[in-house]
């Protein structure tokens, strides 16, 4: 028997209700095994984050329609009401985002929302949540994960936030996560960081990956299978290497002569 994979999206199409109707995504189609690492490229308003947030239940169904199918680990998502969506947020399904600022209140410490965050999906203690939350901060390289439990969010840099969150998803070991351009605002350093985090997750944990990026270089190295977007579409999907080799469509050579070449000459 096959195994089912961690998530199964058929058919996905967004579009608007008011004004002029505009569809937004079109017929989408992503398959997502255990332990895998899909990644999306497409330029901005390609729609990959639109996905994303479909996937998460977090479009705003009064002002767009969703059709489609969304299933996680054989679960049909689309129909479950708004309390069980986030109930699997952050427990069965991890969110990284682009701008991790957003993704913190920030008139909490960062200690008192991951504590609040672990005891939501678990049973421990205050007490048990915050030792927990401590060891994650400690094992994805924070100094002084004592310290920074301590701090707001504005007091941690984008870098540092990206790794409180992959602590989260090593606490709570999510089936999937969702990282929407994880590295976007960071430098080379924080960014290698932030990669090498990820791959412990998918490695340790057995999590799999929806990996959104614009950095094809991000892609080829993490990524085992790739869709690529244009207006609302996939347009190719293949294996990592069959895609960087032998590109099929015309938009993913495009995107792939669009890469900075070093010691390319002009």
């Amino acid at each position: 028997m096959r195994e089912t994979n961690v998530l199964e999206v058929r058919g996905l199409r967004v579009g608007l209700k008011a004004g002029e109707p505009a569809e937004l995504l079109q017929s989408v189609g992503l398959s997502l095994g255990r332990g895998r690492v899909l990644g999306i490229v497409g330029e901005s308003g390609s729609g990959k984050s639109l996905t994303c947030s479909a996937i998460l239940g977090l479009l705003d169904t009064r002002s767009m329609t969703v059709e489609g199918s969304i299933r996680l680990n054989g679960r049909e998502l689309t129909d479950l009401p708004g309390r069980a969506l986030r109930r699997i947020r952050g427990k069965e399904i991890g969110c990284i985002m682009q701008n991790p600022m957003n993704a913190f209140t920030p008139v909490y410490t960062v200690g008192s929302q991951f504590v609040e965050t672990l005891r939501t999906h678990s049973r421990l203690s205050k007490a048990q949540a915050r030792e927990q939350a401590v060891r994650s901060l400690e094992s994805v390289n924070l100094p002084e994960p004592d310290k920074i439990m301590k701090r707001y969010p504005h007091q941690l840099s984008g870098g540092m936030l990206q790794r409180v969150m992959i602590a989260i998803c090593l606490c709570l070991r999510p089936d999937l996560v969702i990282a929407d351009e994880p590295t976007t605002a960071l430098d080379a350093v924080n960014q290698l960081q932030v990669l090498r985090e990820l791959e412990r997750l998918k490695t340790e944990c057995g999590t799999s990956v929806l990996l959104v990026s614009h950095d094809l270089g991000v892609i080829a190295q993490m990524a085992d299978e790739v869709a690529v977007m244009r207006k609302g579409e996939i347009v190719e999907y293949a294996g990592v290497h069959e895609l960087f080799d032998d590109p099929k469509h015309e938009y993913t050579r495009m995107l792939l002569q669009a890469r900075p070449r070093i010691g390319k000459e002009a």
